[in-house]
């Protein structure tokens, strides 16, 4: 976290260097993160393209109470949500799925696993996909997701909740989990 901090400071004197190392070391969490919210790899990478630019352009206006990649996940979490308010169609999730030749048909069957599981998280409403992603896939903590999501953290903490319910309940449904 120091070393963060202090390429924070470098990029905020406008140190390039310090600005592409902030962005490669948390690139591919943010990458993981606007795929699996908008659940489409192509909104995904304007999304990400966009949030890197902000970043850049408003590094001056971080302040690093939280971790780099917190303050990024926040700017694509804005960028989502303005672009869910002008458009009400969520494209179905699409990602692309890497198949080895390793024990293929293991992999074919726990990538069919993981891929219905990410479909039926796409279901969910923006608010608790992103409470779920956060906290599951990226071990932000409550505060965090607080922040990120501008609410407060029994609200992040119920969100989570009904998430999990819902989404235990729908796999049981599908016969992906048994009863």
């Amino acid at each position: 976290m120091v070393e963060e901090k202090a390429l924070v400071q470098s990029a905020k004197a406008g140190d390039k260097e310090a600005m592409t190392l902030l962005i490669n070391n948390n690139y591919n969490i943010l990458k993981g993160y606007v795929i699996k919210l908008t659940g489409n790899t192509e909104e995904a990478k304007d999304i990400i393209q966009e949030t890197l630019l902000r970043a850049i352009v408003n590094i001056d206006k971080f302040t690093p109470k939280y971790r780099f990649s917190t303050w990024l996940i926040t700017i694509a979490t804005n960028l989502y949500r303005d672009k869910l308010r002008r458009n009400k169609n969520i494209l179905s999730f699409n990602e692309e799925i890497e198949i080895t030749k390793d024990n293929l048909e293991n992999k074919v069957l726990n990538n069919i696993l993981i891929k219905q599981a990410l479909e039926i998280l796409q279901e969910l409403p923006y608010e608790k996909r992103t409470t779920f992603i956060l906290k599951h896939y990226y071990n932000f903590t409550y505060e965090e997701i607080a922040n990120i999501m501008k609410c407060p953290v029994g609200t992040v903490r119920s969100r989570l909740h009904n998430s999990i319910k819902t989404l235990i309940k729908k796999m049981k449904e599908r016969g992906i989990i048994d009863e």
